[in-house]
């Protein structure tokens, strides 16, 4: 018994010996589980687990070669999905409840696989629940993951297409690669030039529970985004880039303080009046170009300073960015797709040289029962100093956390509600949020407006495509005083307490994760290239494919020759290709239908010659019974046609053979019908003269 339970698990667990219909349903069934997997994280939890025992239900079943259950059992299943997705999702309809339906169905067609036609419905389902993967991504790797599922499936239905024999999964793969690299030219030029419709082309839920800025702020906010390695944005110069303590990527700007939280003031980042901003710009301007991430923020992170300016100012698709007071570009909704877009900036500008009195008294307002230490030390600055401007101030203030034994670091631990006294006077520890919101604090208290900025400050250095790349963990918090004769002036205590920090675009290492922080235990260098390396594919398919949009078709067009193009040339263009492609498939259609299989036209002109030389074949005969007319017809004379004949049909129908005969058989058989032609010829002479 035991050894007979050991043959029989061998047996299973060599696949090369299961039956072509096991090995076929268990690749779907993978296949489908490959191509659900993307999913599992936005499904419900019942969902995946439903799921999963159905796919395993049915494996159990072709493995043991079990009954498929019957239709009212399927039939249960399905309305308990219903029931739970309605339940769930409030509603039948939408994109979750569509795709949690989805998955059930096609989970469930696989234990109704009994024909062929029920295949077909699964493979359809899968090619549609592939295409469901970019409502939710379309980054590189979900591209890969759907070129694997599509391959996969077109191998699936090649199979199901290839009744006869057991041909292996390799032929089949490479039956369907053929066919869709057939399919290749069309498909790279219907994505060249077919329109971009909306929200259809983009990134709906790329950036969905992303991290990002925020506009509240309390301390350790911006510490705990700076330990998330991921790309915030990447930024691209028209020529040489600004030196790392000018690349200051403007976010939200917090200005009212309630003791604990700073948060954005509704006037300062309000859409401007008919006088516009009050901003000017000194010398030349810096171009670039950046794709921006999604966040949960409806503004853009753009380099200070971007003006509102015909040129300048960024253009998208999706809606007109607009430029706050505050000097923040701002959306009219989150900015939750990935966006790429073109401005230019000047490093050195002036701002703020008019603004409301009411806006200047509140951000020199502090809460009184706050921080009272603090106050008391800024009391006795003012004293020591006497009556002296905004700039002096500054610079006291950042002379003291020069030479004060101040600590930059990512991990400063909690504060209590008197943060800034604590920061200030006792640990003296902290991050970026911690010394800008100190110095607002205090030069609040010596009676000058002042406010924190968030954003990003510093990039990566460029790739082999020129693109910088900035991650959540360059996320900076700076300060702004106003003086009245220069406006809002940028004042980084961080560059006091940490140099580097500014200079160098250093920031603090995050904490890396399992495989990262392996890898890069054992080769630093390594880790950095492999993360670089990956970083530049992934660049260039957002650059290339993702953020191909209706203005670089119409800049394609432009290159080819055309004046002036819009969507009507766009449309003319999309129309003569189709018409191209529908002909020259016609036309292969036609030469395919008129082209015959190797062996049948290699019979069609055995019989014609055999015929010729008095030989009565018929379409059906094969090699063999051609042989036995030509000895029953022409006795010896004819023994080497025959031969060839005899040696045509082993090769025609023995075991692995199916290989055309070579030039020289051919040749033979030429020869010795034509002289059994001419044989013939001779005899009707003679007998004609008798």
């Amino acid at each position: 018994m035991a050894g007979e339970w050991t043959a029989h698990r061998a047996r299973w667990l060599d696949w090369r010996q299961w039956p072509r219909d096991t090995r076929d349903t268990l690749f779907c069934l993978a296949l489908i589980g490959w191509t659900v997997m993307p999913h599992l994280g936005h499904l419900p939890l019942w969902c995946g687990l439903l799921t999963t025992a159905v796919l395993l239900w049915r494996a159990q079943l072709a493995l043991r070669g079990g009954a498929l259950p019957g239709r009212w059992s399927v039939t249960a299943v399905l309305l308990l999905a219903v029931a739970l997705t309605a339940s769930g999702e409030r509603t039948l309809l939408g994109r979750e409840a569509g795709v949690t339906l989805l998955v059930v169905l096609i989970a469930l067609k696989t234990l109704e696989l009994r024909a062929r036609r029920d295949a077909m419905v699964v493979f359809f389902l899968g090619f549609f629940l592939v295409l469901t993967d970019c409502l939710y991504s379309q980054s590189l790797i979900t591209a890969l993951a759907m070129l694997i599922a599509t391959w996969g499936l077109l191998t699936a239905l090649v199979l199901a297409n290839m009744p006869v024999g057991k041909p292996t999964l390799w032929q089949a793969g490479a039956v369907a690669a053929r066919s869709a690299l057939f399919g290749l030219p069309l498909m790279a030029a219907l994505f060249l030039l077919f329109p971009r419709i909306g929200p259809l082309w983009g990134l709906p839920a790329d950036g969905l529970g992303r991290t990002g800025l925020s506009s509240t702020l309390r301390m350790g906010g911006v510490a705990e985004l700076a330990n998330d390695d991921s790309i915030a944005f990447r930024v691209r110069f028209d020529r040489g880039a600004p030196p790392p303590e000018a690349l200051y990527f403007r976010g939200p700007v917090l200005s009212r303080f309630d003791g604990l939280d700073w948060q954005v003031s509704v006037l300062a980042s309000a859409r401007p009046t008919q006088h516009g901003i009050d901003l000017r710009t000194l010398g030349a301007p810096l171009g670039y170009e950046m794709m921006v991430e999604p966040t949960k923020l409806a503004l853009l992170p753009l380099l200070e300073s971007t003006p509102d300016r015909p040129g300048s100012a960024p253009q998208l698709p999706q809606g007109a960015p607009w430029l706050g007071h505050d000097l923040t570009w701002h959306l009219d909704r989150l900015a939750d797709e990935r966006l790429q877009l073109h401005a230019q900036a000047w490093t050195r500008f002036e701002h703020g040289h008019k603004i409301d009195p009411g806006e200047l008294n509140a951000m020199r307002s502090l809460p009184p029962d706050r921080n009272p230490r603090t106050l008391a030390w800024a009391s006795l600055l003012h004293h020591r100093l006497g009556a002296v401007d905004a700039r002096t101030l500054a610079a006291a203030l950042m002379a003291h956390i020069g030479q004060a034994d101040f600590e930059y670091t990512l991990q400063p631990g909690p504060y209590g509600r008197e943060a800034i006294d604590e920061f200030w006077l006792d640990r003296r520890s902290g991050f970026c949020e911690h010394f800008a919101t100190a110095f607002v604090v205090l030069m609040r208290a010596l009676g000058v407006p002042a406010r924190v900025v968030t954003g990003y400050q510093g990039a990566e250095p460029p790739d082999a495509d020129g693109w910088r790349v900035v991650r959540q963990s360059h996320a900076h918090a700076w300060a702004e005083y106003w003086t009245a004769d220069g406006g809002w002036l940028r004042a980084d205590p961080t560059a006091a307490v940490a140099p580097e920090r500014v200079r160098a675009s250093r920031p603090l290492p995050s904490r890396p994760g399992l495989l990262a922080g392996a890898i890069n235990t054992m080769s630093p260098a390594l880790a950095l290239q492999l993360r670089r390396a990956w970083e530049l594919l992934e660049g260039r398919w957002n650059h290339g494919a993702m953020a191909y949009s209706s203005r670089r078709q119409l800049s394609l067009l432009r290159a080819l020759g055309v004046q002036q193009p819009d969507a009507t040339d766009l449309g003319r263009a999309l129309a003569l290709l189709l018409s191209a492609a529908a002909l020259g498939l016609g036309l292969w259609a036609w030469h395919d239908r008129h082209r015959q299989e190797p062996w049948t036209r290699l019979h069609r002109r055995l019989c014609q010659r055999l015929r010729a030389a008095g030989v009565a074949v018929l379409p059906h005969h094969p090699p063999r019974t051609m042989a036995a007319l030509v000895r029953q017809g022409h006795g010896e004379p004819g023994e080497a046609l025959a031969q060839a004949l005899d040696a045509l049909d082993r090769r025609r129908y023995a075991t692995g053979g199916g290989r055309l005969p070579e030039r020289g058989w051919w040749q033979v058989v030429a020869r010795e019908s034509a002289m059994l032609r001419k044989r013939q010829s001779l005899g009707s002479a003679a007998r004609f003269e008798a």
